[in-house]
């Protein structure tokens, strides 16, 4: 790694700790000083060169075309009517604030059509300008195949003092996630910790109706979801429980360590499994968590559920995991903080009363276990064709991004901004509710947080709206609390209120972290075969397409076509 890198981040939280520049708040910032400039931005040449922050969110003279690839969304109807995925309130932000032109090349949608057309973008060799990646693997593959962007000299120069305390904040694991054999060859999205959290989302009003208390253990779950179908809550379709489509996961990975919509996360943590991840036995050896026994139980448990109808009849084949959800047709469904309020707006909408509520799932002796992700799994990758003022334009997209997300209006899916790699403190969710929470209850005003370039880069944004937003008695928020008036207001503050409100509240009996989230050299060439085993393996077994007994065939074919090798590695790692 470059050692200006190196030692620009490793100086940067103590950077945090002082006072942030006063200008990266100024609209002037972006385009001051410019008028002599050439293609890049610069300063006449009777003042100094730009620099900092000056620099960082400064506008370019001459309009600088960047290309990208994009996933869509394909279920999300936010975009005002009129505009389209290259001409929108962010594409036309950042061609008036930083004359840079957004070009988008293809899009595909979310899920395995993106997947594939990654995949073949890098087999191809023609990579646009930039993309964003949703697996480590695809950035790793791309830069040994010799198609990415040294960024490191640029990221020097132009990342802001707000994007490069994010990345010190992680203490150095995030410039290790975004680099390949010792160059910077990507932007590493950087999420919050609770982002890899999941937790039980389920309908109150509906626990309410019945007199039912909130569910704690894998058996009361089991007898809450069974009386939400007898009494046909949702309808003649009720689902007890959601589960994951044919584009999402029935668990985390290491690779893909969060943000997994209706997987089935809380109920392995329950039963002290952890399959996707590289497991510290704690004698010096490892083993993949999927291969265990504990995974094997709660197959089983998750079979015999499906069986009686409890868990969606459509699990891994559903087009969109959220369709009966957003439809209301289901009582229970698993995520991660955000995926109550993010993600089931329409479910809102549908019904106003519907009082979703989150909660974490407990073993059976009341333990919370839950395995933690990285720091991200997404990465922006660059063109290594891309002329350095398009390098720059992309970097500047993404300062622009973290420092004035807030500003937006949200109600139009923030998903639209061009590159989008979310970048955050990793405690930032944790700390919103914490202060909110003052907020409301007239512990704090919200101008205690007007501090520029903030580490919590929303967290005046929403300081100022949560009065508005959210309503007295504060005690127990439920939907009745808050106002829809604004909804991309509303979904944020609910899904931290009351999504991140068990992360934020609870403490975690046992976090289980992977001994890598990344592939070793073996992995490279066995993975992707090993990987459609196992998860062909696991949703016949859910579905009861193949016996419990199918299991035990499939970690000795495992580990015999590549499994052992491959935990040799992750031992080595381990060591060191």
């Amino acid at each position: 790694m470059k050692k200006n890198v190196a030692l620009l981040l490793s100086t940067a939280l103590l950077g945090a700790s002082l006072t942030a520049c006063s200008s990266s708040n100024d609209s002037s910032n972006n385009s001051s000083n410019n008028s002599n400039a050439s293609s890049s931005p610069a300063t006449s040449s009777e003042s100094p060169a730009l620099s900092g922050d000056d620099l960082a969110f400064s506008k370019f003279e001459k309009p600088v075309d960047v290309h990208i690839g994009m996933v869509v969304d394909p279920t999300d109807k936010t975009l005002p009517e009129g505009d389209s995925v290259s001409n929108n309130q962010y594409t036309r932000y950042l061609k008036e604030k930083y004359n840079i032109n957004v070009i988008v090349d293809w899009t595909a949608a979310t899920g395995n059509d993106f997947k594939q057309k990654v995949s073949l973008t890098i087999a191809s060799g023609k990579l646009p300008d930039g993309m964003v990646v949703d697996d480590r693997s695809f950035m790793t593959k791309a830069a040994s195949s010799g198609l990415l962007y040294d960024i490191g000299d640029l990221f020097d120069q132009y990342a802001s003092k707000q994007v490069k305390d994010i990345m010190a904040s992680t203490e150095g694991r995030a410039l290790e996630n975004a680099s390949y054999k010792g160059k910077m060859v990507s932007l590493p999205n950087i999420t919050v910790d609770t982002d890899g959290v999941h937790v039980m989302w389920i309908r109150k009003d509906w626990l309410d109706k019945l007199s039912l208390p909130v569910p704690k253990t894998l058996a009361e779950l089991e007898t809450t979801a069974k009386a939400f179908m007898d009494n046909k809550l949702g309808g003649d379709k009720t689902i007890g429980i959601a589960g994951p489509s044919k584009n999402s996961f029935p668990y985390s990975t290491f690779l893909v360590s969060s943000n997994n919509m209706a997987g089935f996360d809380p109920i392995f943590g329950a039963m002290d499994a952890y399959p996707g991840y590289w497991l510290d036995n704690g004698d010096g050896t490892v083993s993949y968590g999927t291969t265990s026994d504990n995974t094997k139980k709660t197959l089983a448990l998750l079979a015999d559920w499906y069986k009686k109808g409890l868990i969606d009849p459509e699990v891994g084949t559903r087009d969109n995991t959220g369709d009966p959800i957003n439809a209301n047709q289901t009582g229970i469904f698993f995520g991660p903080w955000w995926a109550g309020g993010y993600g089931n707006g329409d479910s809102f909408k549908n019904d106003p009363t519907a009082n979703w509520q989150a909660y974490p799932v407990y073993s059976d002796d009341g333990k919370w276990n839950t395995h933690m992700k990285t720091t991200g799994s997404t990465y922006t990758v660059i063109s290594k064709n891309a002329k350095p003022d398009v390098v720059k334009a992309i970097l500047i997209m993404n300062n622009a991004l973290v420092r004035d997300e807030a500003t937006f209006d949200l109600s139009v899916a923030v998903g639209w901004y061009p590159l989008r790699n979310v970048m955050a403190a990793a405690n930032e969710t944790e700390y919103e509710y914490t202060e909110l929470t003052k907020v409301l209850k007239g512990e704090s005003e919200p101008e205690t947080y007007n501090v520029p370039n903030s580490l919590y880069k929303l967290m005046y944004a929403d300081a100022k709206k949560v009065r508005d937003v959210v309503k007295p008695p504060y005690d127990e928020l439920g939907v009745t609390n808050y106002s829809t008036a604004n909804f991309g207001d509303f979904q944020r503050l609910y899904s931290l209120l009351i999504g991140d409100r068990p992360f934020a509240t609870t403490p975690i009996d046992k976090k289980v972290y992977s001994v890598t989230y990344n592939q070793t050299p073996t992995m490279e060439t066995k993975w992707a075969n090993l990987k459609k085993m196992e998860d062909e393996t696991v949703l016949k077994i859910i579905l009861g397409q193949a016996s419990i007994d199918s299991f035990d065939k499939f970690v000795k074919d495992w580990k015999s076509q590549g499994g052992d090798e491959i935990t040799a590695e992750v031992a080595e790692l381990l060591k060191k």
